[in-house]
């Protein structure tokens, strides 16, 4: 490879790597060379988690891997070692260094770290504060399995809720695939103007509102997300009250195209940010999602060891 894949956010896979991450998530397992066969995959988790660390082990084992999961504590970053060495060391065993942080800036400087010693282990993004790519590729999976890929761009996804790191590579992915999208928060947890200006800038439309009904109207998909994420657990009341009246449930997407999907990228508050009645009802492809996780996280792996489409490739860092 010419340089590092390192996957911080969704938009690293601009320049034709979205299509080709997808396409290798859709393609069949057999098709796809084994490059991680006896290599490790370090699994770092600052923050717990269900979804996350069961699709990148099964992904790394499906591409014959080895992965090892490590809580925070072991290694303290920035406590016992800083980030950059924390990097530097695993990358000693690791073919690949995927990350669930608290910062966002934790990833930035292990990728640095890496890249100023010309260490070609690619660092991917299990989660921080800023963004969640991975769950974006497989938001995108989901609607392109639910909708086909070539009318992607003829589809409109409303986001209903914080407009988080869920919402961001969210949106992003969305514009870097022509999708319309819409958001709708309560004043003063809507996206930044720069949030904005980042999505626009891959050419998709975005709509901000501070009204449910009007980002909804009309949608192909509706997107939710938990009204209190992990580390705000001191702000949920305060929450609760901002957010009433943006639950997702039956008279909200009554609003919606009568074709219309919906998603939750789980774990799901069932009563809160969306009805029972919604997110276990026909038109709910949560359950979806999360065997897509799986799926993305196999085209994401093979794609940052350098496979290409119909399985080119594979000579990534060992």
């Amino acid at each position: 490879m010419n340089r590092t894949r390192h996957v911080l956010d969704v938009d690293d896979l601009a320049g034709g790597g979205l299509e080709a991450v997808l396409t290798l998530a859709e393609a069949d397992p057999a098709g796809i060379p084994r490059v991680l066969d006896g290599r490790g995959v370090a699994l770092l988790f600052e923050k717990p988690s269900n979804r996350t660390r069961n699709s990148t082990e099964m992904a790394t084992v499906a591409l014959g891997g080895h992965p090892v999961y490590i809580q925070g504590g072991e290694v303290g970053l920035d406590v016992r070692e800083p980030a950059e060495d924390v990097a530097r060391t695993l990358a000693c065993y690791h073919s690949v260094l995927c990350a669930r942080v608290v910062d966002h800036r934790s990833l930035q400087r292990m990728a640095a770290a890496l890249d100023s010693g010309a260490v070609a282990v690619p660092v991917i993004n299990l989660l921080s504060d800023r963004a969640h790519p991975c769950q974006a590729l497989a938001d995108l999976l989901t609607l392109r399995q639910a909708f086909g890929a070539a009318g992607l761009s003829e589809r409109t996804l409303a986001y209903v809720g914080d407009a988080n790191n869920v919402w961001r590579s969210l949106a992003i992915a969305a514009s870097m695939a022509g999708i319309a999208t819409r958001v709708a928060s309560p004043e003063g947890y809507g996206p930044s103007a720069a949030d904005v200006e980042s999505v626009r800038s891959f050419g998709g439309e975005l709509s901000v509102t501070v009204d449910p009904h009007q980002a909804v109207a009309g949608a192909d998909a509706v997107y939710t997300d938990v009204w209190t994420s992990m580390g705000q657990e001191a702000e949920a009341g305060t929450r609760r009250a901002a957010f009433s009246g943006y639950a997702v449930d039956e008279a909200l997407l009554a609003d919606a195209s009568e074709h219309a999907v919906v998603l939750h990228c789980l774990p799901a508050h069932r009563g809160e940010e969306i009805s029972a009645a919604v997110v276990d009802g026909s038109r709910s492809v949560v359950w979806m999602q999360a065997a897509n996780r799986m799926h993305a996280m196999r085209g994401l792996l093979a794609w940052v060891t350098g496979v290409e489409p119909g399985g080119r490739g594979g000579e990534g860092p060992r």
